[in-house]
């Protein structure tokens, strides 16, 4: 079970039921106004594919691993995490909201054309360098 009160600060659970969690960063900041909501930092917990995007995981065998990627925007991801059971997946999901959440996850790395006034912001809701 995914409880909003132990996710990182700014994050919240924005769908969750047995096969999949959605959890958003700050939906408050990324509503479509100052930033587009594609942009809204996001974090996916599903069963599927390494290769692929969590909606495009369908038809999977039963031993698929429970899969934690953290999407910064529609083609921005990190390369997900692969775990055996939704518990671990669920405690991964968690600890990664934690992490980003005190500016410890790299994302300007995952950029190949920066994007520098929405990481600038990224960075003042994280205290990241």
């Amino acid at each position: 079970m995914l409880e909003e009160s132990a996710l990182g600060d700014g994050w919240t659970v924005w769908n969750a039921d047995a096969e999949r969690a959605i959890l958003a960063y700050r939906p408050d900041v990324f509503d479509g106004s100052a930033f587009p909501a594609p942009c809204m930092p996001t974090i996916y917990l599903a069963r599927g594919r390494r290769s692929r995007r969590p909606e495009g995981n369908r038809n999977l065998p039963p031993d698929a691993p429970w899969l934690v990627r953290l999407r910064l925007e529609p083609e921005i991801d990190r390369k997900p995490d692969a775990y055996d059971t939704r518990s671990d997946a669920v405690a991964a999901a968690v600890r990664l909201t934690e992490r980003f959440a005190d500016g410890g996850i790299d994302y300007r790395s995952l950029y190949q054309v920066p994007r520098e006034e929405y990481l600038e912001k990224l960075d003042e809701l994280t205290g990241s360098p």
